[in-house]
């Protein structure tokens, strides 16, 4: 099922795209990802998580950067996903993303794939 694109015009600095994939919500942020755009991934990932769709892959092979509100975003989705049985597994992260979630000892909380087929297959 796919619900298309969240957001608007005027923040067409991050796109979000959202689709169900068997018992996983797959959710692909495509952007900048900041205090400025937080809210348009945060708004899908707690709707698949009120949905009780817990196990959330984020494809990050778009995402172009991530501050550190974008970072709490995804680790307040991960402790509402585990709360729940779930969890969110993060794939194809870009090099500079990548950095962020090394800095900041991130990449230890979160299940890691290089791409969204593994995420999928584990």
């Amino acid at each position: 099922m796919d619900r298309g694109t969240v957001g608007s015009a005027n923040r067409g600095r991050l796109r979000v795209e959202v689709r169900t994939e068997g018992p996983s919500e797959v959710v692909t942020p495509a952007g900048e990802l900041d205090h400025h755009t937080a809210e348009l991934l945060r708004a899908p990932l707690e709707d698949a998580l009120d949905q009780g769709r817990a196990r959330l892959v984020v494809d990050c092979s778009h995402l172009e950067f991530c501050d550190s509100t974008g970072l709490n975003v995804l680790l307040g989705a991960r402790l509402r996903a585990e709360a729940a049985g779930g969890g969110v597994h993060l794939a194809g992260m870009l090099p500079v993303v990548a950095r962020v979630f090394e800095i900041t000892g991130a990449e230890a909380v979160f299940s890691l794939h290089d791409s969204v087929e593994a995420a999928l297959s584990e």
